[in-house]
């Protein structure tokens, strides 16, 4: 095995689960999450010459990943769900507390302009300047998304909360 596989193998076995987290909080669904990691795995390796930076490896998989999610929604259709509905099935790695379930139906809620950078930030750890480069945007942008989705969340949160305790006996 060459020394460029070694490598790729390892910067598969680091940023899978990462991507694969990623991937769920974009489309909601393991097996399409699933099939855009490996998709976003096939397209990266293909095309590794275009990397310049082995340090940039991980905001270029993020890249290619969100670009993945967008040409599946132009191949086709998306399934006709509620927006609001989480997948029945068991994701592995995920929190299945009630706060948990609530975070993420509450993360489905943001439009994708605010979702989007916020998910970057969390999921990813990417900082400002890293995610405005992935999505076309100033730094100070993103800034801006990220500190009203938090609001946003903060505010839904709290309203959840609110709902539970006017159900409780």
């Amino acid at each position: 095995m060459g020394k460029l596989s070694k490598q790729f193998d390892a910067l598969v076995g680091a940023l899978s689960p990462e991507l694969y987290r990623y991937a769920m909080g974009l489309c909601h669904n393991p097996d399409v999450a699933q099939d855009l990691v490996q998709e976003t795995f096939l397209r990266a390796w293909r095309s590794q010459e275009t990397l310049r930076d082995v340090k940039t490896a991980r905001a270029w998989l993020y890249t290619i990943l969100r670009h993945e999610h967008a040409r599946l929604y132009e191949r086709q259709r998306p399934d006709v769900r509620d927006p609001h509905e989480l997948p029945d099935v068991p994701v592995r790695g995920y929190d299945t507390s009630t706060e948990a379930f609530t975070l993420r139906r509450a993360l489905q809620r943001l439009e994708p302009q605010y979702r989007e950078p916020l998910m970057l930030q969390v999921v990813g750890g990417f900082s400002c300047k890293e995610i405005g480069n992935m999505l076309g945007l100033k730094p100070n942008t993103v800034l801006t998304r990220v500190f009203r989705a938090r609001k946003m969340l903060h505010a839904m949160l709290g309203e959840d909360k609110q709902e539970t305790a006017h159900e409780m006996p």
